[in-house]
């Protein structure tokens, strides 16, 4: 007799569903690369500070204001690891923080979605031509800064500084182009931002010498948190000094008083002495 043999059911396995793309988010990404070549020198540590320190575009809250110096900025979801490190630059309608709860590691074009108003470059010897445009790159290139402030991200001002020379170059973005603003003085202002940039002679952190600074619809150059407390300080000691020279005038006033009702008694006694009442006298 044949013994037919069991065969089991062959289980069907589901069909394998196609990958799902999950772009690298903010933790993902890479914040510092120190093979880079044009790193910071010390220039380029204070001049976006300060910029930070008087960026205080007034149509806008603290909170609305997303500003930094010498930070990744990562521009392309089909290229993820692609980005820029621009001197410094600001972003307005975005939260101070990430997802409103944590600092900045870099900023992620594709989760915040809001571009940067303006980028400021700092010339330095090694990046000039690229800051300036004048680069050219194989296709299989990365694209150099330019491309990406004017074509892929599309920042309305873009401002070149060159220290060693004290010249200021300010482009705007008009048709998709970039055009060089004609600066009658070395300012730009900027109506989006209702804020001015422009340079500045001053000390700052016991450096004399030309700051970029921003400045104000009346012009006035706007104060870093430590001027302003010297401004109130001074003020406040003004104040001092005007009520002690008021109490000084009262305390004059009440002698004089003082002196004049005493020689009122003693002229009503004299008068009293003669036999005259000094209360009939009007």
């Amino acid at each position: 007799m044949q013994i037919k043999q069991f065969k089991y059911p062959v289980e069907q396995s589901e069909p394998p569903r196609p990958a799902r793309e999950t772009l690298p988010t903010m933790y993902d990404l890479p914040s510092e690369n120190p093979e880079e070549p044009g790193l910071p020198d010390e220039f380029h540590y204070l001049q976006p500070n300060f910029l930070s320190l008087t960026f205080r575009p007034s149509n806008y809250s603290p909170e609305e204001v997303f500003n930094i110096g010498n930070m990744n900025l990562y521009y392309d979801p089909r290229h993820p690891y692609w980005y820029k490190r621009p001197d410094w630059f600001a972003v307005v309608g975005v939260s101070r923080l990430y997802e409103n709860q944590d600092l900045r590691l870099s900023y992620v074009m594709w989760q915040e979605a809001v571009r940067p108003t303006v980028v400021v470059e700092l010339l330095s010897p090694g990046t000039e031509k690229e800051d300036l445009g004048s680069t050219v790159r194989l296709s299989s290139d990365p694209p150099t800064k330019w491309e990406v402030y004017e074509r892929i991200l599309g920042v309305p001002y873009y401002i070149v500084f060159d220290r060693y020379t004290d010249e200021l170059k300010a482009f705007v973005l008009m048709a998709g182009s970039y055009q060089q603003i004609s600066l009658q003085e070395p300012k730009i202002w900027m109506p989006q931002l209702e804020l001015g940039l422009g340079l500045w002679w001053g000390d700052y952190e016991g450096i004399t010498c030309r700051w970029l600074r921003w400045y104000d619809a009346q012009g006035n150059w706007i104060l870093t948190p430590s001027e302003r407390a010297a401004v109130v300080q001074q003020e406040l000691e003004t104040e001092r000094e005007r009520a002690a020279v008021v109490q000084q005038e009262l305390a004059i006033e009440r002698q004089r008083a003082e002196a004049e009702r005493s020689r009122s008694e003693r002229l009503a006694e004299l008068l009293r002495t003669q036999g005259i009442d000094p209360d009939s006298i009007t």
